[in-house]
């Protein structure tokens, strides 16, 4: 049964429910998983993706695919200092399961990413990071209202006092990085990320 509370104080008690969350599940909409909560070590920056892939809803830990390493590999950072640095969460927080194209993996609808908002909403009134990464058009689209990654990656934006800045999904789903300006946008993204992670240390 999900409980959910109007206010959270800590992010122990919020990741308490968060883990048992079947919010989803009770209104109908398919899952392949119970919900993936990063233990808070007190990360300094927040990393805010579209929905657990397969790997991640089996090992209920954030980021454990392809995807994954392929993120890690643009931010230059191993396993340890990824996980110590940034507190991972997504726009929903199980494992949505595949496309019935067959191709990547089911997009959240828009009532399942409702139902999750107030995880999100609560860890960053709690946590206040003061740099937010957003990976993928969908989680740009919803915490920051910007309407393309192509207009967005290589920016930086304001997000209630943090620095915001995007990154396209690294999954390969999408053809968006075969193109050699994109990739300059992502290094330039990255770039603006490492500058940030240094004011932090």
């Amino acid at each position: 049964m999900t409980r959910r509370r109007s206010r959270y104080r800590s992010i122990r008690s919020l990741q308490r429910d968060n883990w048992v969350c079947r919010a989803c599940a009770e209104e109908g909409f398919p899952l392949e998983s119970l919900p993936i909560v990063q233990p808070y070590r007190g990360q300094r920056a927040y990393v805010f993706g579209q929905a657990p892939g397969a790997v991640e809803g089996e090992e209920r830990l954030p980021w454990r695919g392809r995807a994954g390493r392929t993120l890690r590999r643009w931010l230059e950072l191993d396993e340890d200092e990824f996980y110590a640095t940034f507190y991972c969460a997504s726009v929903t927080r199980c494992y949505p399961g595949r496309a019935r194209s067959g191709r990547g993996d089911r997009t959240p609808t828009p009532e399942e990413q409702h139902l999750c908002e107030r995880w999100r909403d609560a860890e960053l009134r709690i946590l206040r990071p003061k740099l937010v990464v957003t990976v993928g058009g969908l989680a740009a689209r919803r915490l920051l209202g910007v309407t393309s990654v192509t207009e967005s990656v290589g920016r930086r934006y304001e997000l209630g006092g943090a620095v915001a800045i995007p990154l396209p999904h690294p999954s390969g789903a999408s053809s968006w990085l075969n193109a050699p300006e994109n990739r300059e946008r992502v290094a330039a993204a990255v770039g603006v990320i490492k500058d940030a992670l240094d004011t932090l240390e």
